[in-house]
């Protein structure tokens, strides 16, 4: 998934513009290949490749941004003096972004990074201006010669996530603190239901908008709300901690998100969806270091190690953790199980048949709820 995206009235009409509504076996996101006559590698000139990254919140210690600060150090671990790192933290989406892609493009920057949805137009318009420099945008959907897009498949996360909210529901009710209605969170939202509803036909979920995707005391409202209607087991699509200590203070269950968020609620907590971004950080600056770097649009899961479902709060019975691991082991062998056909609208009309998957396309620009989301995709 974020970081991503502050577009607003134009929001889902640009998503619908990716619902392909096409049907057809998932297509596997590859690694570039080198192209046949390789430029100069980043290595050949006795410099250290300078690489940065651009993040929408704060460091932290967990979250997003946490997560992929984990890649960054993870990366300087195994490059060592090959390649000289930094990053900025907590740039605001727009004018902001686009000045400091700029300056540290102009820094000698020669690999960058921008770690949120929104950062696309902003990426787009100083990359052109920078054509020597390799740009990569985390969750977004527009490429240019020096510029790819990378992506981890968040909703497989919560869709193992759901099965154990579904079975351990009391109330049956469900719910998301969101932060915008952009495919991206969208998938999320369903995914979770989907997980659960594969266990628990009876569940029903809630999402709340926060229109932020950190900002704790709006997160932490919107799961108290939740709470205050039923709901006993959440789910975020934000950045802090706050919806998993909520759950702690009021004796209901949550899960941690994109990193592990155990300690901030140990009792609350059933697992944390957390995505492993070292791999593909590792595999772009090796690219540009031996000079093989080509634009590419890279979308890796369970299948890749980048994202799972970890730390499993021992109150999960066994035989619930058997389903998420042979859940687990169906979507590592690549198979699409979590919105396979029969897929059904929250109005109730199928969108996706029986024995037939969605393609990319269509998860991309994926702008419904699915049946058993309440709500609609607004404030």
């Amino acid at each position: 998934m974020k970081r991503r995206s502050l577009l607003k009235s134009g929001l889902l009409v640009a998503a619908s513009a990716f619902a392909l509504v096409a049907c057809g076996k998932k297509e596997e996101a590859k690694p570039a290949e080198a192209p046949a006559a390789a430029p100069a590698s980043a290595a050949a000139t006795g410099e250290p490749l300078k690489v940065a990254f651009v993040y929408v919140g704060p460091v932290g210690d967990a979250g997003w941004t946490f997560a992929h600060d984990a890649g960054r150090k993870a990366v300087e671990a195994a490059f060592g003096n090959k390649i000289k790192t930094t990053y900025v933290e907590k740039v605001a989406e727009g004018a902001d972004a686009e000045r400091v892609f700029r300056d540290l493009a102009s820094q000698g920057n020669k690999l960058i990074f921008g770690t949120s949805f929104g950062y696309m137009e902003p990426m787009l318009k100083v990359a052109k201006e920078f054509p020597d420099v390799k740009f990569e945008h985390a969750t977004g959907y527009k490429t240019a010669d020096n510029l790819a897009v990378y992506e981890t498949r968040t909703y497989e996360g919560a869709y193992l996530a759901g099965i154990i909210a579904g079975k351990m529901t009391k109330t049956n009710k469900l719910g998301v603190v969101g932060s915008f209605p952009i495919p991206e969170v969208i998938r999320n939202i369903n995914a979770f239901t989907r997980g659960a509803q594969s266990v628990n036909p009876n569940v029903t979920t809630r999402a709340v908008w926060v229109s932020s995707w950190f900002d704790p005391p709006k997160e932490r409202d919107a799961a108290m709300a939740m709470i205050n209607q039923g709901v006993d087991v959440l789910i975020q699509n934000t950045d802090s901690p706050a919806t998993l200590q909520a759950a702690q203070e009021k004796g209901v269950y949550a899960f941690g998100w994109d990193s592990d968020m155990t300690s901030y609620g140990p009792k609350a907590h059933l697992g944390s969806a957390v995505i492993n971004w070292e791999p593909y950080y590792k595999q772009a600056v090796q690219s540009v270091l031996d000079g093989s770097w080509k634009t590419h649009t890279v979308w890796w899961g369970v299948k890749e190690n980048s994202i799972d479902l970890a730390n499993i709060n021992a109150v999960v019975p066994e035989d619930v953790k058997k389903i998420v691991a042979d859940r687990k082991a169906e979507l590592a062998a690549g198979k699409n199980i979590v919105f396979a056909g029969p897929l059904v609208d929250q109005q109730g009309k199928e969108v996706i048949a029986a024995g037939k998957e969605p393609d990319d396309a269509f998860l991309k620009g994926m702008n419904f709820y699915v049946k058993g989301v309440e709500g609609s995709l607004s404030k």
